[in-house]
């Protein structure tokens, strides 16, 4: 049987849950492929670390060494930072490799140059690992886009902004607190900026507007908004209405116009995310075929990842790179104008109902906290008049006093 000679770069959670995963799934790799599946080098930072890797496998710090050997077939890249990663997969496709990389920071900035040297060089490019783990919403897309028309996306895609949100809610922790565990358990980073202000769920963002449309919008923009002002008060709140606060990315697109957001917003207990806690990641499309689904798992850790990449690896095996890449136009577009239909808002910091006649104030759910009606542009007024804070209510947002008397009966 012959072989395909694989490179891992980085020996980190990703990396050592990918060769641990080869090794264990051997016989459906083979099976799946009709080749045996061989890691043939690992790229490490650190010589002294101890590590549990097969003395046949070229373990090296230089990549230099792992262009040089005499076959090479895929390379699969599970470092961090975009530098010098986006420089070694160039080098790996330059030299007629496939591609996969669970890098979305990278795969955000320099993805269409990627995809367009693979395409040229004839190999592919597997990032499904590059958004919401092991949750398969990258091949999900490809099918869907056969012959339906996406028209909207939206996901919560950073488990540790959601394990914080969770926490809070329930074990009534602050934002502080939550933020401490995330960290002791291994889902927050020691600078968890990325997750909690939004950033890593924008490049993934970014990664599917890509993908779904073709296109993204300019990055500066986006609406990105992270987790930090949250507080025990507002999602307490939210919890004396129904609602759960979600930290959600969306993007949708009409006509020439693609809209993206990623920011707080409220869902209640009949939207999909309502029961997506934890490190859960989750991601919504609708399209005009198929209608609307939801695709929710875990949204990183070693085996959610590494299943994502060893599912690319298959991929990018079985397809021609015509049929897998994707490398569409990566064509800036500019974003909706404040849109004049009628939403639901949660806004807190009222001490009293004003505003333009047209807001409908559907009620006070806590002190100096209410829901409400009103366009784009009447909340953004209010706010500034009155110096309160605001998140849009996902769904359909049903009056406690409602809820309260159908319970009574």
């Amino acid at each position: 049987m012959s072989v395909i000679k694989v490179a891992i770069l980085g020996f980190g959670t990703v990396g050592e849950g990918v060769y641990r995963t080869i090794h264990s799934h051997s016989e459906e790799l083979a099976a799946a492929l009709g080749k045996k599946v061989e890691v043939t080098a690992i790229l490490i930072r650190n010589r002294e670390k101890e590590r549990n890797i097969s003395e046949h496998v070229l373990v090296t710090t230089d990549f230099e060494e792992i262009l040089k050997l005499k076959q090479l077939d895929i390379v699969i890249e599970a470092i961090v930072d975009k530098e010098p990663t986006f420089t070694f997969l160039k080098s790996a496709i330059e030299r007629g490799c496939h591609i996969i990389t669970a890098n979305k920071e990278m795969f955000a900035h320099h993805g269409k140059e990627l995809l367009e040297l693979a395409d040229e060089k004839k190999v592919s490019v597997g990032f499904e690992a590059t958004v919401a783990g092991g949750i398969p919403v990258i091949q999900t897309l490809r099918q869907l886009l056969n012959i339906n028309r996406v028209k909207q996306i939206r996901g919560i895609l950073n488990g540790t902004s959601n394990f914080i949100l969770t926490e809070m809610r329930e074990k009534k922790q602050t934002f502080a607190q939550a933020l401490v565990l995330a960290q002791e358990n291994g889902f927050a980073e020691a600078d968890p900026t990325n997750d909690v202000e939004g950033f890593d769920a924008f490049y993934k963002t970014m990664i599917l507007s890509r993908l779904a449309f073709g296109k993204e919008p300019n990055w500066q923009d986006v609406n990105r908004e992270g987790i930090t002002s949250i507080t025990s008060d507002l999602i307490d709140a939210a919890e004396n209405a129904g609602l759960r606060f979600k930290h959600i990315a969306s993007i949708t697109r009409l006509g020439d116009q693609i809209n993206a957001t990623v920011k707080l917003a409220l869902v209640g207990k009949e939207h999909p995310f309502y029961h997506v806690e934890g490190v859960q990641n989750a991601v919504n499309v609708q399209s005009d075929i198929v209608g609307e689904i939801t695709l929710q798992g875990p949204g990183a850790g070693m085996f959610p990842t590494a299943s994502a990449v060893i599912e690319d690896l298959v991929h990018v095996c079985k397809n021609s790179p015509e049929k897998q890449n994707n490398a569409c136009s990566q064509e800036a577009v500019t974003g909706f104008s404040k849109s004049d239909k009628k939403e639901t808002w949660l806004v807190h910091g009222v001490k009293h109902k004003q505003g333009t006649p047209s807001i409908t104030w559907i009620e006070e759910v806590a002190d100096e906290t209410f829901v409400i009606k009103a366009t784009d542009r009447e909340i953004a007024l209010l706010a500034k008049q009155n110096n309160l804070i605001y998140y849009p209510i996902i769904g359909e947002y049903e009056k406690v006093k409602q809820i309260k008397a159908l319970k009574a009966l």
